[in-house]
């Protein structure tokens, strides 16, 4: 499958005869902005809920999930794990622009599944320097989602933690399965 994004193969960070991916990107803007108008809303989400997913490119969570501009908020990282930097945007997020309910998003096959927390030790013989985040890596998706629904509901930040639920998506399907928090 290819994407509007894919790039031919050995042609490294740039795009045939049009500079680099970002320059592409750029360009893909300025033809966004060409024709955009303010939709006026404000930063308040209109479902007040925040969904927290891995950045996989494979998952596109407003399709997945039948979300349009200015439903929700999206915290996305490597794994969607809740780290304390996942706790402080959920924090700003309830307690500045009123969300109530927390999505937790994993998916199959994930990249985290394949690493260790060796990668950081790898990390340090390189560059001379233990980088001070954990990897976060896992093995299994289930007992991870259900250790971010544990620290999502457990933290002291967040003022609404009855709502919070995990699911992982099939890449395969584009189904989301519910976990059991249990």
């Amino acid at each position: 499958m290819t994407t509007s994004a894919s790039v031919p193969a050995g042609s490294g960070n740039s795009t045939a005869g049009s500079g680099t991916v970002t320059d592409r990107l750029v360009e893909a803007n300025e033809r966004y902005a060409s024709a955009f108008t303010d939709p006026g809303m404000d930063a308040r989400p209109v479902l007040h809920v925040a969904v927290v997913a891995c950045m996989d490119a494979r998952l596109d969570l407003h399709d997945a999930l039948g979300l349009a501009l200015g439903d929700c908020h999206t915290i996305r990282n490597a794994g969607g794990v809740v780290t304390d930097d996942v706790i402080r945007s959920l924090t700003i997020s309830q307690r500045a622009l009123g969300t109530r309910s927390v999505v937790l998003i994993h998916h199959t096959n994930c990249g985290l599944e394949s690493l260790t927390e060796e990668f950081r030790h790898d990390l340090e013989m390189e560059v001379g320097q233990r980088p001070a985040w954990a990897v976060e890596a896992f093995r299994d998706v289930d007992q991870d989602v259900r250790q971010s629904m544990q620290r999502v509901r457990t933290s002291p930040f967040l003022l609404h933690t009855d709502d919070v639920r995990g699911f992982v998506f099939d890449v395969k399907t584009g189904l989301l399965r519910e976990v059991d928090p249990a």
